[in-house]
């Protein structure tokens, strides 16, 4: 089991780590031009603050455990993944973006696993 739960730990970092990058180092425009059209609804402040911490817990659902340093850090940053995830899904949701709702809900449910698993 501890395995498995690595592994998902190391995918969502991977996953989470690459959107939230993208969302820091890309401008609201490009991100808008490459398919992200939800981003037209926010700011450019708040699409960099969705992508921080984005960055921030994908680090947090790996390094806390693996270091051994402040191990309760990282179901709460799986929590906070799945508090991402629903938020995504309410947002393509009010979209009509159907098909993303899908994503949203399985990285929420992975997410959801992790932190079950790590409390």
């Amino acid at each position: 089991m501890n395995v498995f739960v690595w592994l998902l730990q190391i995918a969502l970092a991977v996953a989470f780590l690459g959107a939230g990058a993208m969302k820091l180092a890309r401008p609201r425009k490009a991100l808008a031009d490459s398919g992200m059209g939800y981003v037209e609804d926010f700011s450019d402040g708040a699409v960099k603050a969705i992508g921080a911490l984005e960055v921030l817990a994908a680090i947090g659902i790996v390094l806390p455990w693996a270091t051994g340093i402040a191990p309760a850090l990282t179901p709460l940053a799986a929590l906070g993944l799945v508090v991402i995830m629903i938020g995504a899904a309410v947002v393509h949701a009010r979209r009509k973006e159907y098909p993303m709702i899908g994503i949203n809900v399985v990285l929420g449910v992975l997410a959801a696993i992790v932190a079950f698993s790590r409390f």
